[in-house]
């Protein structure tokens, strides 16, 4: 009986030990696979700001699974080193292509140009440059007031103010390319630098030379294109609608229901009951009995 429970007992450690180790080869196995389909990739040590030229020391080596690796990733250092940031790179973010200036551009504002456009500066003020709030990745509307030139026969009306430029990239604000991290405080700047076309470049020095400049405001999202016939003192002296204020961004404004004609009121007609006289009861003839202490009527037929 002892010999019989001991060779259940060594079954059952040598089972135990055989799953064990089943367990065990798979998991090496697994970790072997994964560490195979790893892959070293370039990534930041520390923030790259737009505009920077990359050094060593701004980099460094991690490993990364080669199904998730993106396109145009570096597996070396030496490939990244003398490359400048087109865009603000994070710490672990990996660098690829897209993120870098082609090779031999410099660093600066230069780096940051996209292929057919040019940077030129406006000189601004606090008006002008909308109390500082204007910073590098803000869009912007130009605003020229400029007096029209008299054609024959016709005299000027004056000065007029014309949308000239629509949807701006600001690149620069005065001597930054790159936004501040706390954009609720504005920045005491002399000139704005923006992006334009060749063609917009040259309304832009027009409208410099021939009159004042104004810069507006765009919301990040907003891509309407807005065309205008422009205010004078004429179209100023007519006044204007009244124009319904948008909620904030962050608040959703409440839905308003189409309001719902009331039913109308139904005419309950009463109808008026014919007052009945009400039944006389039938005199009848009877006499009163009275039988000790009580008393009752007796019809006579």
């Amino acid at each position: 009986m002892r010999n019989k429970r001991l060779i259940i007992a060594l079954t059952g450690a040598v089972l135990c030990g055989l799953l064990g180790v089943t367990l065990i080869t798979r998991y090496l196995s697994s970790v072997q696979a994964f560490a195979k389909d790893l892959g070293i990739v370039v990534v930041a040590k520390q923030e790259i700001p737009l505009g920077e030229k990359i050094t060593a020391e701004h980099l460094a080596l991690a490993p990364i699974p080669n199904g998730s690796a993106p396109e145009g990733i570096f597996r070396s250092i030496d490939q990244v080193v003398g490359r400048v940031a087109i865009t603000t790179i994070g710490v672990r973010e990996t660098i690829t292509t897209l993120k870098l200036a082609p090779e031999g551009v410099g660093a600066g504002l230069s780096a940051v140009i996209p292929e057919g456009y040019r940077a030129m500066t406006v000189k601004v003020d606090d008006v002008v440059g909308v109390s500082g709030f204007i910073m590098p990745g803000s869009f912007v509307d130009v605003v020229a007031i400029i007096v029209p030139i008299a054609q024959q026969g016709v005299d000027a009306k004056g000065p007029i103010s014309k949308i000239v430029l629509q949807n701006i990239k600001v690149l620069a604000s005065g001597a930054k390319i790159d936004s501040p991290e706390d954009q609720r405080q504005p920045s005491d700047v002399k000139a704005v630098t923006l992006q334009v076309t060749p063609e917009q470049a040259e309304k832009l020095v027009l409208a410099t030379n021939e009159g004042k400049l104004q810069l507006v405001m765009r919301n990040y999202s907003d891509q309407e294109d807005t065309q205008t016939g422009g205010a004078n003192k004429a179209s100023l002296l007519n006044g204007e609608t009244f124009v319904a204020q948008p909620p904030p961004p962050t608040e959703k404004a409440p839905e308003t229901k189409p309001a719902q004609p009331r039913p109308a009121r139904r005419a309950h007609v009463v109808m008026a009951r014919e007052n009945k006289p009400a039944a006389q009861p039938v005199s009848r003839n009877s006499v009163e009995l009275i039988e000790g202490a009580k008393r009752r009527d007796v019809e006579i037929p």
